[in-house]
């Protein structure tokens, strides 16, 4: 008789069936009962099919008939539209995702492995993502000085490999943590809520009565910078993950991947994009198609207001993109600043050039923008203007005023810039600055809307863009239709500078 381990396997097979088995055929209804998928279902939905390598399947708790539990989170490798990261998944099946059903060496596993191997890491959030449970006290018989599991490869990671967090159901405690401690957070609207702590802790600890919805539902995030893109299902999530990571390598020791462009858009809407009354608004969306690879503008954080922050490619090469949309204001925010030092810091930490599509009318004034901390929300976003290596290029489209204005690229460096013929500069604008500045002498008058008016056509002539240029205060004036072929021309210029700055960021990336 020849001895093997066949019982053995068979053991293997048994506990891998039990472990796609979830929490069990009741808590699987409940999960497709509130409109979100399954974890595993989760994984196939977003791999490349048959992809998915997992990793301590095994893993679980003993229960007396000898059956296991399986933990609740689900990791392992997969490939993205062909490119290998590491996933980390949260099995709401298993005790919501709390920390009493979860197996944390998985959940560090998975941090340490993108890191060691520069993989991306993509996290799939549903719970508690292992977070606390009171039950764990009675379980373990002692209470413990709180530590978040990993949290050294947490950190590390944001400066090592692309980063994505999805917010898939209700996510509360360590698991909004890990939501915020990414790159790019997407969260979708209806099924997923974010919040330290959920509604009973919520009312237990302050009084206050509210449902999931109420305390970090989308609405609560819509501009506070928590999440950067809001989707409308699971599929779309999916989605925006893949394409994020289109633009970015798979780790800070690679460069940006170079696609082949396509067919150019049509550059003639261009010549008529501004209108040349500067009080009426135009939308920035069509100039941004008009200027960079046809189809590549992805938008990156949903919160900035009035300013833009985008992924795009020209000619095939990603960079990142700040732009203003007159239709929302033109000026700085602190909600805007946030994300423009955000798509900073990731251009700077991932190798991506950065191009200003430039109609700034400086910082946001008046009381509430006093009271939302603009100025060191926006001297903090110029800090990191100032502060990344990556090369910069400046397209001035319109206004370009203020403190704003003059932070929102790095000047003091050989960037290229060019200026449409609309362009509009100074330190202060002309409506509310002439009367400033002519205030005592405006006063005097005896016909003060006549003498605002000739101070107004005097200032004029004299702050024509083409005066600037002729003193090269700005280095080009161009029609807006060359805009695209010049950009293209600078990036292949920029992307060979870019190899001397492969490797980590100077200061370590923050969420």
């Amino acid at each position: 008789m020849i001895e093997d381990w066949s019982e053995e396997v068979a053991g293997i097979r048994r506990r891998r069936e039990r472990a796609a088995e979830l929490g069990g055929t009741d808590k699987i209804a409940r999960q497709h009962a509130s409109g979100r998928l399954t974890v595993r279902e989760r994984i196939d939905a977003l791999a490349d099919q048959g992809s998915f390598a997992e990793i301590g399947a095994l893993a679980g708790f003993a229960n007396p008939d000898g059956t296991v539990t399986p933990a609740n989170f689900v990791a392992g490798t997969a490939r993205l539209d062909g490119r290998k990261v590491v996933l980390g998944a949260d099995d709401f099946t298993g005790r919501g995702g709390s920390g009493d059903a979860a197996i944390h060496a998985k959940q560090v596993y998975a941090e340490q492995l993108a890191g060691q191997f520069r993989l991306p890491m993509i996290r799939l959030l549903d719970g508690a993502s292992g977070g606390g449970s009171v039950k764990m006290v009675e379980q373990a018989g002692y209470s413990y000085v709180p530590v978040n599991p990993g949290w050294d490869h947490v950190v590390d990671n944001l400066s090592t490999v692309p980063v994505v967090s999805a917010c898939l159901g209700p996510v509360v405690g360590l698991g909004a943590a890990r939501a915020v401690m990414s790159h790019l957070c997407v969260l979708v609207e209806g099924l997923a809520q974010l919040f330290v702590a959920g509604p009973p802790v919520v009312k237990g600890g302050i009084g206050e009565d509210v449902d999931k919805e109420q305390l970090g539902g989308a609405e609560v995030h819509r501009r506070n910078g928590n999440v950067d893109r809001f989707v409308a299902t699971e599929a779309e999530a999916f989605a925006v993950i893949r394409r994020f990571l289109s633009y970015l390598p798979s780790s800070v020791h690679e460069l940006p991947p170079v696609t082949t462009s396509g067919d150019a858009p049509d550059p003639e809407p261009l010549l008529s994009a501004i209108p040349r009354n500067p009080r009426r608004p135009y939308r920035i969306a069509p100039i941004l198609d008009a200027v960079f690879d046809a189809g590549s503008v992805f938008r990156y954080a949903d919160y900035g207001g009035a300013t833009v922050t985008a992924l795009a490619r020209l000619d095939g090469h990603p960079v990142g993109v700040v732009a203003t949309d007159p239709y929302r204001g033109n000026t700085l925010s602190a909600a805007g600043a946030l994300a423009l030092t955000r798509l900073v810091d990731l251009c700077e930490t991932f190798h991506l050039p950065i191009v200003s599509l430039t109609d700034q009318g400086g910082m946001t004034i008046g009381t509430v923008a006093e009271r939302a901390g603009t100025l060191r929300a926006g001297a903090r976003a110029i800090s990191a203007v100032y502060q990344a290596r990556v090369p910069q290029a400046e397209l001035i489209l319109r206004r370009v005023y203020g403190v704003g204005g003059a932070g929102i690229v790095n000047r003091h460096r050989g960037g290229r810039s060019w200026a449409w013929p609309s362009g509009d500069w100074g330190s202060l604008p002309a409506k509310g600055g002439i009367e400033a500045a002519y205030r005592a002498e405006l006063a005097r008058s005896d016909d003060p809307e006549r003498d605002l008016d000739a101070i107004q056509q005097r200032l004029a002539a004299l702050t024509s863009p083409f005066r600037t240029a002729e003193h090269f205060g700005v280095q080009d004036i161009i029609d807006p239709r060359e805009s695209r072929a010049l950009l293209c021309e600078w990036a292949h210029d920029a992307y060979r500078l870019l190899p001397a700055q492969v490797g980590p960021p100077n200061w370590g990336t923050r969420p």
